[in-house]
């Protein structure tokens, strides 16, 4: 559970200031989709107060049905895609210190509701992210599959960018959580390759340094038309074998 009544002065300056710094770096950095999607969230979500785990959650119960599961932490993968699989998405309830804003090893409450949830009010990512979730539930058993998946998961959700309009925007919940990451992308200091699911799973990636290499999608539905079409293919591969 979240206890609103443990945030402290500290924790709320720390929100306010990392928030109102993104919110004013990323107009021309991040999506149309996701500057659309954080305004929509305005009433719930917002740089005035710490956000209130509740308040999203009844606010999607008129969306897209998502609700914010609190987690101490990391958790087991299988546990995470049984959640996102009913519309659950895992959140921290923690905050960074303010010596901290830069930096975590470990996500906390504004890597995971700035960055993460915002686009979960958007029609289609939201379905992409519902069926990467369920898709994980069919394969729980196959580690090799599990860990494609977590590649995928790495190179989209977490560190995704999209053409639009001449211009490579950032969607990815690890970049525009990140000043540095979101203002790197920008500036074109990275290798942008064309989106293809199949080079994505077979690819590794490291937590421990800002990305060398992102890939760009065109839209929100060609991400989610390749997932299903893997799910196809995955599928496929099981009534065969």
């Amino acid at each position: 559970m979240q206890d609103m009544s443990k945030y402290t002065k500290e924790d709320l300056w720390v929100w306010k200031t990392l928030f109102t710094r993104q919110k004013e770096n990323i107009p021309g950095k991040a999506s149309q989709a996701y500057l659309d999607a954080l305004e929509h969230m305005s009433p719930v979500l917002n740089a005035n107060e710490i956000p209130s785990f509740e308040k999203i959650n009844a606010w999607f119960e008129t969306e897209t049905k998502w609700q914010l599961k609190v987690v101490p932490g990391l958790i087991p993968v299988e546990e995470f895609f049984q959640l996102l699989a009913e519309r659950k998405f895992c959140s921290s309830t923690w905050l960074r210190s303010r010596d901290s804003l830069d930096y975590l090893e470990e996500p906390d409450m504004f890597h995971d509701i700035y960055g993460h949830v915002p686009l979960l009010s958007n029609p289609v990512f939201s379905e992409f992210v519902h069926e990467f979730g369920k898709l994980g539930c069919q394969f729980l058993g196959d580690s090799e599959k599990l860990l494609q998946l977590q590649r995928l998961y790495w190179f989209t959700i977490e560190f995704g960018v999209i053409q639009e309009q001449g211009k490579v925007q950032s969607y990815g919940a690890g970049i525009l959580s990140s000043y540095g990451e979101t203002n790197q992308i920008h500036e074109q200091k990275a290798t942008f390759l064309d989106y293809s699911i199949d080079s994505i799973i077979q690819k590794v990636f490291r937590t421990d340094i800002m990305q060398e290499d992102y890939y760009v999608i065109s839209s929100f539905e060609i991400l989610f038309q390749s997932l299903k079409k893997l799910s196809k293919v995955w599928n496929k591969e099981l009534e065969e074998a």
